[in-house]
């Protein structure tokens, strides 16, 4: 038995558990009894209306995570698929690094902005928002010169082979210019959800 099935099987009764253990405390709870009244025709009132924006939401959602998997298997149909295959999830893998740094950026600079709106503080607000904004092209700087500087580093973390750190060296300004936009564009859709 391979260890990722002893990891499945360890997970998924903790995960049932876990399910089962707060249902029964929600249930049986005295503090949840005025909470809800039980199944009523009343509550399937706004359902069509929340459908039509959860079910677009949910698309989107799910073509995000689709489409680098997309892109894996189209990869894989290119000639001389082993190195093809190696150099995009090295770019992928990159992205994700990169992208969780500005998204940590964006998720406290979001923060940060909707407190100083809800102490009603916009002069705050604007302020927080403009240091996010210089932070997030430093950390763009500091991400790409370090990507650009040490790609052999880089991707020597992913693959030993000659060929594909060749190949990732020729690929680094593509993935730099993605990545700096990427970012900017991470860290001003998280001020702007707040600021809405």
């Amino acid at each position: 038995m391979g260890e990722s099935n002893i990891m499945a099987q360890g997970y998924s009764p903790s995960i049932w558990i876990s399910f089962l253990s707060l249902a029964l405390y929600v249930v049986f709870a005295d503090k949840f009894k005025n909470t809800w009244n039980g199944l009523s025709f009343e509550s399937f009132r706004y359902i069509i209306q929340y459908s039509k924006l959860a079910l677009p939401s949910a698309t989107m959602v799910c073509l995000e995570c689709w489409a680098f998997e997309i892109l894996v298997f189209l990869v894989g149909l290119m000639p001389n698929p082993e190195i093809t295959t190696s150099l995009i999830a090295i770019c992928v893998n990159t992205e994700y690094v990169a992208y969780m740094i500005i998204y940590g950026l964006s998720a406290a600079a979001s923060t940060r902005v909707s407190n100083e709106l809800g102490a009603g503080n916009p002069n705050k607000a604007k302020h927080a928002m403009a240091v996010a904004l210089k932070l997030s092209i430093l950390l763009v700087l500091a991400i790409v010169l370090s990507l650009a500087l040490g790609h052999d580093i880089w991707s020597g973390f992913f693959s030993n082979r000659k060929s594909i750190i060749d190949r990732f060296a020729k690929m680094t300004p593509l993935l730099v210019v993605s990545i700096a936009i990427d970012a900017v564009q991470g860290v001003l859709s998280g001020l702007k959800r707040k600021s809405l």
